[in-house]
């Protein structure tokens, strides 16, 4: 199964953006998977006993979507990139290293890995898809795909190549699994011609998907 078909969405949001709709009584599109039915039977069900309501899960949604989305991760990214004993920190301990810029992660131990000229790292959640939300927002479709999950693991170059990002032959690809205790940040390679560029300009470089080892940073033209 090729992943073209998860493509044309490799920027949207999270499907479940659209349950809100579904509790106010608008058409709502058939789950794509066993996951997301469960999840909208667990939310109904949540719902239903009282304990949380549709206005509480559009809110939180709408916060991790529009308020979070990548511009946690790409703040610190652009630090890593200008303060190198910051980075160090960051690759030392990530959560450490959050807590110095205000952010907490309370999805477990962040670990965060550096792409080089000779080894690039791409993150996928095989079981699940375990996902830094605090840094990244909320999951594309495709990181939580069956095509995805299963692919990158086994032909990684492939995938990397569907998604518009050719990596030479002569570079190791290693492949990071995420899990439920351990979420991972991988910190892009700074774009040339950005040395004059202030934190503040470079994080607007960053995308989300070159967090995740899918795509590279936007060039400074």
């Amino acid at each position: 199964m090729k992943l073209d078909e998860h493509l044309h969405d490799h920027h949207d949001h999270h499907d479940h953006h659209d349950h809100g709709s579904h509790h106010h009584g608008h058409h709502h599109k058939l789950p794509e998977s066993f996951d997301e039915l469960r999840t909208m039977a667990i939310e109904s069900l949540l719902i239903e006993k009282g304990l949380i309501s549709a206005d509480d899960i559009d809110g939180l949604i709408d916060y991790y979507v529009s308020d979070i989305g990548p511009m946690n991760g790409a703040k610190v990214v652009a630090k890593a990139w200008t303060d190198p004993e910051f980075r160090q920190i960051l690759k030392h301990n990530g959560n450490q290293a959050l807590s110095l810029m205000g952010l907490e992660n309370p999805q477990g131990q962040l670990i965060v890995m550096e792409n080089t000229p000779d080894i690039h790292h791409v993150v996928v959640c095989t079981l699940c898809s375990c996902y830094p939300w605090v840094l990244l927002g909320l999951p594309p479709t495709w990181y939580k795909s069956t095509a995805y999950r299963s692919r990158v693991v086994i032909d990684p170059r492939s995938v990397l190549k569907e998604f518009g990002l050719e990596v030479s032959e002569s570079v190791e690809i290693r492949v990071i699994d995420s899990n439920a205790e351990v979420r991972y940040l991988i910190i892009p390679e700074r774009p040339q011609g950005t040395e004059e560029m202030t934190e503040e300009e470079l994080a607007a470089l960053v995308t989300r998907d070159s967090m995740i080892g899918v795509g590279k940073p936007l060039s400074p033209q």
